[in-house]
């Protein structure tokens, strides 16, 4: 019945305390953490590999693989893990070192020191393990055939290997110091003898592997986005253009970038980090992103902190992930999926994208600062009514007139914006207010690509709306939905 319904097994001697027995096993199983955990390796990598899905993992616990490597140079191993818990899907995936001449060295282990022991211990783990799953999977077959087939196996890779199994038995001799190898015996089916806990594939079917090639990431970024020191791109894909300015902000300040909490529930707000400014630079010193905070309060309420060495995702429980491991975790209303070193994209109901751009350093200059870079992907589920530093532009667009100020203006089409590049001035007309503006560019993704923009001087003014100071959070959590209000978590 344990083996049909992903169960465990104890068995208890007659003259043994159950009571005490009982407690261990609810001590074992009473803080269950994950369930259909699944190890996945790279199908031309491995073969032979012993059960890789396991129905639970339970706190204390241990998980325990082995099969044999195809490509023995390579030098490392591709495995992927996935598993669940009662609200969140994780994936998990990392490269795993392979130095077999350290890892398979076991000199100095006591009773091998003659030399004459079976060195080779992971293929021993590996039979046991093999053994075993071949003994559980004879008494859940009906088949007669099939039960006998799976005996004769387990039987032979017993004796090859040197375990008692219920089909063998160990004869000692009289000095008791020695034994002779494992020899066939008929006793009734059993797995006492053959390890404690018996889990089982009945009812899942693991994949047979990973492609070698693996996904290609999934990050679509648009070019409205804040970044670098910072800087802020909107993008305006109807009127074939861009405008972008600069925030001078102080270290320590709290930007908001996204404000829709009435409406989508969803707020971002992106910390300072301050650091020297370049020699004979204009500048008394740079800041840049140390913290992007992604608040979410629909369907339930949710934040996650993103830093360049790691994640906190809270939607009633907690958890800490890497920066530096790939990964995807799936709840009701939000996915989250991490690229090694490189980006996080965050997913909200499908409808909204964010992505935040890794930027580390090794040797990082003075003026350099490991930091975020934060780009808006999919704006679908943001309301007319959001705002922020980006979010006010997501649902409006701006005109590009001819020059100069204060004279009559006339409305630059689609097909002039080319010939007004070398002008030194021109204005952009923003709910009503005219702005000047000077063409710039700016490499943005990652520094990688360069973006032709119409630039605003003065931290924005008249571009946005107020002043860049009205746009402060008093504390990363702040979900405050227009200017001069404050909402919090």
């Amino acid at each position: 019945m344990a083996l049909e319904n992903c169960g465990m097994t104890r068995h208890f001697q007659e003259d043994e305390d159950a009571a005490s027995h009982l407690k261990g096993f609810y001590d074992e199983i009473g803080t269950p953490l994950l369930s259909d955990i699944r190890v996945d390796y790279p199908e031309d990598d491995v073969e032979q590999v012993t059960q890789n899905f396991f129905p639970n993992y339970f706190n204390g616990s241990e998980i325990i693989i082995a099969g044999k490597l195809i490509n023995r140079t390579s030098d490392k191993l591709h495995v992927e893990v996935t598993a669940s818990n009662s609200k969140k899907y994780i994936l998990l995936k990392t490269d795993v070192a392979i130095d077999l001449p350290s890892r398979n060295d076991i000199r100095g282990v006591p009773g091998l020191e003659d030399g004459k022991g079976d060195k080779n211990y992971i293929e021993r783990a590996w039979s046991y393990l093999t053994i075993k799953e071949l003994l559980n999977s004879r008494l859940k077959s009906d088949d007669s055939q099939e039960k006998d087939y799976l005996m004769e196996k387990a039987k032979s890779m017993a004796l090859a290997y040197n375990f008692v199994t219920p089909f063998t038995i160990l004869k000692m001799r009289e000095a008791g110091l020695h034994s002779e190898p494992p020899q066939e015996e008929f006793i009734s089916p059993s797995t006492d003898g053959i390890g404690a806990k018996l889990q089982s594939l009945q009812g899942h079917k693991a994949p047979p592997g990973i492609r070698r090639e693996q996904d290609k990431q999934r990050i679509k970024i648009s070019k409205t986005s804040a970044d670098g020191d910072p800087h802020f791109v909107i993008d305006f894909p109807s009127s074939k253009f861009s405008v972008c300015f600069n925030i001078d902000g102080e270290p320590g300040d709290i930007l908001r970038l996204v404000s829709d909490h009435k409406e989508s529930g969803v707020t971002v707000n992106g910390q300072l980090i301050g650091a020297p400014a370049p020699p004979n630079g204009h500048k008394k010193h740079r800041t840049y992103f140390s913290t992007i905070t992604i608040l979410n309060n629909k369907p339930e309420r949710s934040y996650l902190e993103i830093t360049p060495r790691r994640i906190i995702l809270d939607d009633g429980e907690r958890l800490v992930l890497s920066c530096g491991r790939s990964a995807v975790v799936r709840s009701r209303s939000l996915e989250v999926s991490i690229s090694a070193n490189s980006n996080v994209t965050v997913t909200i109901r499908d409808t909204i994208s964010f992505v935040i751009l890794i930027h580390r350093y090794k040797k990082p200059a003075p003026y350099q600062r490991n930091h975020l870079g934060f780009y808006i992907s999919n704006s679908k589920g943001l309301s007319s009514d959001s705002h922020g530093l980006l979010g006010q532009f997501l649902n409006h667009e701006v005109k590009l007139l001819q020059e100069p100020l204060n004279t009559s203006h006339h409305q630059i089409g689609q097909n002039q914006t080319e010939g007004l590049k070398p002008n030194p001035t021109n204005t952009l007309k923003v709910k009503g207010r005219l702005v000047p503006v000077v063409w710039k560019q700016r490499r943005i993704y990652n520094g990688q690509q360069e973006v032709e923009c119409w630039f605003a001087k003065n931290n924005a003014d008249k571009l946005i709306d107020g002043n860049y100071k009205d746009y402060l959070a008093s504390h990363p959590f702040d979900t405050g939905t227009r200017l001069g209000t404050i909402n919090s978590l």
